[in-house]
């Protein structure tokens, strides 16, 4: 029996089972096969490698990746044209697009890699069409753009979600706030600060049982489902952000684009006749959440027209220092920061000061 049908086996059962209180456990097993059969998929045993497939593989540049996911013909290569100024073939039949395709955006000064996906297909995340490949590329995203033709039915925003999420991409999601340690001995010791409310005592060993895993201190610290306990005992998932880019506006009406405006993570543009890019451009910003820093050498003006881009989760003086040369910290004495994380205009900073977005940094070197 291969894998496909392990898994088609697995999901037939599930929609038979009725869900109530004595099944809970039942399911939840069964949930756990089917994240074990999954990642055989991603990681399939005996593989050589092989690689991720002629021209998907594609160098990481600039300080951010935004990858256009998307079914066939839903506007993605013309959008990446007028973006990037870089050609991408367009036509006016399905799959034109048939590798990956990178471009480059300077925006507020940082660098910003753009990947036109081919379109992927229903079943993508089984090895329909080159969708593993696909997927694959958009693991290594910032951020993702989900394409969608706002003439086709909102069901494709849903089956693209389901694709990816059957690939261990998790959209707009924070990875769930649980602890889990493997011990020796002493069974499952399941501890929560919050009520829990989907999961109990013997689901939750049900689950772990499926991992072979007998003796753990599980720590709950948010209302977790099955599916979170099973991402972190997987511990292969990706938590990326996703805009959903909702294309061809120009051709709806002003009361259908009210409705739109309403779904949210989303923006309706029109990549024919370039409307609404500077929102999508300012919704993309945010999403990657980014901090601009500018350098400012001894007695001279700052530097504004080459900020050091760096991600807000990582953007300490030293994580500053580290992004223009590692040897700068050997010297490090100080640091004097103007901007909006200092009380006082400059203050003097160790190398644990956190930075926000359009800070000033001088950096002062052990005489």
């Amino acid at each position: 029996m291969s894998t496909y049908e392990k898994i088609k086996a697995i999901e037939d059962e599930m929609a038979r089972t009725q869900k109530n209180k004595a099944t809970s456990s039942h399911l939840g097993m069964l949930k756990a096969k089917l994240a074990k059969l999954r990642r055989e998929l991603l990681t399939p045993v005996g593989s050589s490698g092989g690689g991720a497939g002629v021209g998907f593989d594609v160098a990481k540049t600039g300080v951010a990746r935004v990858g256009f996911v998307g079914f066939p013909s839903v506007g993605k290569s013309t959008l990446m044209s007028k973006m990037t100024g870089t050609h991408s073939e367009v036509g006016a039949y399905e799959f034109t697009t048939l590798t990956t395709v990178p471009g480059v955006i300077q925006y507020k000064g940082a660098k910003i890699q753009i990947l036109d996906l081919p379109g992927i297909i229903e079943g993508a995340k089984d090895g329909k069409g080159r969708g593993r490949q696909v997927i694959a590329v958009a693991r290594t995203c910032s951020l993702i753009f989900i394409v969608l033709d706002v003439l086709k039915p909102l069901g494709d925003k849903s089956l693209i979600e389901k694709e990816l999420e059957g690939f261990g991409i998790r959209l707009n999601k924070k990875p769930p706030a649980i602890s889990f340690r493997k011990k020796e001995k002493g069974g499952i010791n399941m501890t929560a600060t919050v009520t829990l409310t989907n999961l109990d005592q013997d689901l939750v060993k049900a689950i772990l049982s499926e991992y072979k895993v007998h003796n753990a201190d599980v720590m709950f610290r948010c209302d977790a489902t099955q599916d979170d306990l099973i991402d972190v005992l997987e511990g292969n998932r990706i938590y990326i952000p996703c805009i959903y880019v909702l294309n061809k506006i120009d051709q709806i009406s002003i009361e259908e684009l009210d409705i739109i405006y309403k779904i949210p993570h989303s923006i309706p543009i029109s990549s024919h006749h370039e409307w609404n890019f500077d929102d999508l451009l300012e919704k993309m910003w945010d999403y990657l959440d980014l901090a601009r820093i500018y350098t400012k050498p001894k007695g001279q003006l700052p530097d504004y027209s080459a900020p050091v881009v760096m991600r807000r989760s990582q953007c300490t003086i030293e994580d500053f220092c580290n992004a223009i040369h590692k040897s700068i910290l050997r010297d490090f004495r100080n640091a004097l920061v103007w901007g909006q994380s200092v009380k006082h205009n400059p203050q003097k900073v160790g190398r644990d000061h956190t930075l926000q977005d359009e800070d000033v940094v001088q950096i002062l070197k052990k005489t």
